[in-house]
């Protein structure tokens, strides 16, 4: 603890330095006069007191500035490590914890960087890899080019296609230049189409839809919130078998926590919760958070050359935090996962 660490104000800690200078100097030379010391040589006493007073009283109130000026450099040379040890309450301080703020949100950007760049070359690598050997094979005859081998290399090209699909609409949404068409968008045929598509993929899995009220309607972008369901849905049907149906649910609620309870600080009014449960591995506590990061996936959901990025579920919470509402992974009783959409303005019967 520095001496004047307790003001917080820089320009009181100056008045304090000042003030006690001034009577180091004063109190000095009176001495100096009462005791027959020359003038000359008591304000020159006094003077290098009022120095090593200035010292003691001012330590530590520039050393931040030396300390960011030293750890701006070394950020600059790409050391983001860097922190500001203050524990002064003026404005220096203040500054320090700023600056040790933005060092840690550089850090932080700077590690999101290096694990794009990296999941993404081994992303696109894995396709271009197969077609690749794939076209091989048939330019040096090693196989013939039937339907099967250019099945192969059709689904190549559409993961390919897909992954610069998802990259293309993230960066559009985290840039903010996807605008929404705001409508009254009714819920029971916005399910009923997502739940079609799934019944195409997976004619074995079955989708069930209960909305309550039959005539509930949600306020957004109707082609946006598609794409929050169908993605959705979609990584259901990967970890879904024939015996274990997907139930996609509407009701009107309040937004609720991770671990499934309401909470009043999200919103304070209700709004319209949608949920795709399944009956799956599920997903753990600890991946909960985790499951809406860009290229994470889950170990219990992940399976076999399903094609799947981890780019789905990072789209989707952006969608829905671009509609101001939340979304949640939950666990779903006996298995399973339910994941939980909930979105604000909503009006019943009404467009």
């Amino acid at each position: 603890m520095r001496p004047l660490d307790f003001l917080t104000s820089i320009k009181m800690k100056l008045g304090v330095v000042i003030l006690a200078a001034t009577a180091v100097v004063v109190t000095v030379v009176g001495l100096g006069l009462v005791g027959g010391v020359p003038l000359l040589g008591a304000g020159v006493i006094a003077g290098l007191l009022a120095l090593a007073m200035v010292q003691l009283l001012a330590r530590g109130m520039t050393s931040p500035l030396r300390d960011m000026a030293t750890a701006s450099r070394a950020m600059a040379a790409g050391d983001y490590g860097r922190r500001i040890s203050s524990n002064s309450r003026d404005e220096v301080g203040e500054l320090a914890r700023a600056f040790n703020a933005m060092a840690a949100e550089v850090q932080e950007t700077d590690r999101i960087r290096r694990d794009l760049i990296a999941n993404v070359s081994h992303e696109l690598r894995t396709p271009i890899s197969g077609l690749q050997a794939a076209l091989e094979n048939l330019v040096d005859g090693v196989v013939d080019g039937d339907t099967q081998m250019f099945g192969v290399m059709l689904n190549q090209t559409e993961r390919l296609g897909r992954l610069v699909s998802e990259l293309l609409d993230l960066s559009r949404l985290e840039s903010g230049t996807v605008p929404l068409q705001l409508t009254a968008v009714p819920v029971h045929p916005l399910l009923e189409a997502c739940a079609n598509e799934a019944r195409l993929l997976r004619p074995d899995v079955g989708v069930s839809i209960t909305v309550t009220p039959p005539d509930l309607f949600v306020r957004g972008d109707q082609d946006r919130l598609r794409q929050v369901i169908t993605n959705l849905v979609a990584n259901a049907l990967r970890v879904s078998t024939s015996d274990a149906p997907l139930e996609l649910t509407a009701t009107v609620g309040r937004a609720s926590s991770p671990d499934g309870s309401n909470t009043s600080d999200l919103s304070n009014a209700d709004g319209v919760v949608i949920e795709v449960r399944d009956h799956g591995p599920g997903i753990s506590q600890a991946e909960t958070t985790k499951v809406f990061e860009r290229f994470y996936r889950a170990d219990a959901a992940r399976t076999p050359n399903d094609g799947g990025a981890g780019l789905g579920l990072a789209i989707v919470k952006w969608i829905v935090d671009l509609h101001e509402g939340s979304i949640a992974a939950q666990p779903n009783t006996p298995n399973g996962c339910r994941m939980v959409v909930w979105l604000p303005q909503f009006s019943r019967g009404a467009k």
